[in-house]
């Protein structure tokens, strides 16, 4: 721990936290930890222009970070290093602001890779404007409908502990914003997802990156990136696998030669291969098997070309 107050003199000192890295920003937002430590991440909302391009920051296994009001940039890089270096949320909110003469603008939070949350709201902030912290999880926001939007998210984030990560995320966010969430209205959101090799074809810590920049209702097209995302680039579960043979891959065999893909209708899995790469499915491929979303993918290309029956069965009268 003394290594990490030593650090956090260094870092918090100097110009870098002044007003010329600044711009205003109002809006809510949700830093939280998964509850086995492997997933950090950040929802927000806001009435801003591209408000997901500047609010959240994230390192796999280190930490979140949410930076907003009168933003201050410098605190993302800054307060991912001092938790890599050991320092708790609690402790990265105190330098940081200690050290910004700004400080009193400023509104932030923090997670790191074990403990409770933190969180900051400078007394100049404009009302509504306020936080609460648990353990793994911090929400805040300025300019809202009014104090319900931040209990709207704790209490979506905490009743939502049986859905997907990101999922829980975007409801705990969808909470604040039914509930009034920025009470100038509604522009732009963004979710971002880290994971130790969560990220495309596994090459990568990034899981969900992704940002609705202008738009009527940011949260429900946020909703609906993030279904495209899940279904397009999440990893299939091994208990919904099916085998790809018999009628099946004769199904499959079909549907894909009228696509264009002559298919095998012992061994698609060749001609499925290429489709699926296609239809950026690539993520959701499986040897030997076929995940069910691909396969009413597949479905829906071609819905006019019918599946064969099963030997020995006859269609009902």
């Amino acid at each position: 721990m003394m290594a990490g107050r030593r650090a956090l003199g260094k870092i918090c000192s100097g110009s870098s936290l002044g007003r010329r890295a600044t711009l205003r920003f109002v809006t809510f937002s949700l830093v939280a930890r998964s509850a086995d430590g492997r997933l950090h991440g950040v929802v927000v909302a806001s009435r801003f222009l591209a408000a997901g391009a500047l609010v959240p920051a994230a390192e796999a296994e280190v930490g979140a970070i949410a930076t907003q009001a009168h933003v201050n940039l410098a605190y993302r890089p800054q307060g991912l290093a001092l938790l890599r270096t050991g320092v708790g949320a609690a402790g990265v909110v105190a330098g940081l602001v200690a050290a910004d003469d700004e400080r009193d603008h400023r509104q932030l939070g923090v997670v790191g890779a074990t403990g409770p949350g933190a969180c900051w709201t400078g007394p100049a902030c404009r009302a509504w404007a306020g936080g609460q912290a648990g353990d793994g999880w911090t929400a805040q926001g300025n300019i809202l409908a009014g104090p319900h939007v931040i209990d709207e998210v704790r209490d979506g984030w905490l009743g939502g502990s049986t859905l997907p990560f990101p999922e829980r995320l975007l409801a705990a966010l969808r909470a604040g914003d039914e509930a009034g969430g920025d009470r100038r209205g509604r522009q732009s959101a963004g979710l971002l997802v880290v994971k130790r090799g969560g990220g495309y074809a596994g090459t990568g810590d990034t899981l969900v990156d992704l940002r609705v920049d202008d738009h009527p209702d940011p949260v429900a097209e946020l909703g609906r990136l993030l279904t495209a995302h899940t279904r397009l680039f999440s990893r299939p579960d091994p208990a919904t696998l099916l085998d790809l043979t018999g009628a099946l891959a004769a199904e499959v065999a079909g549907l894909l030669t009228a696509l264009g893909h002559p298919a095998d209708p012992v061994a698609p899995q060749e001609a499925l291969f290429a489709w699926a790469g296609l239809e950026n499915l690539e993520e959701r491929l499986v040897p030997g098997r076929i995940d069910p979303i691909v396969l009413d993918q597949l479905r829906q290309a071609i819905p006019h070309v019918p599946a064969p029956r099963a030997a020995g069965f006859l269609p009902a009268d």
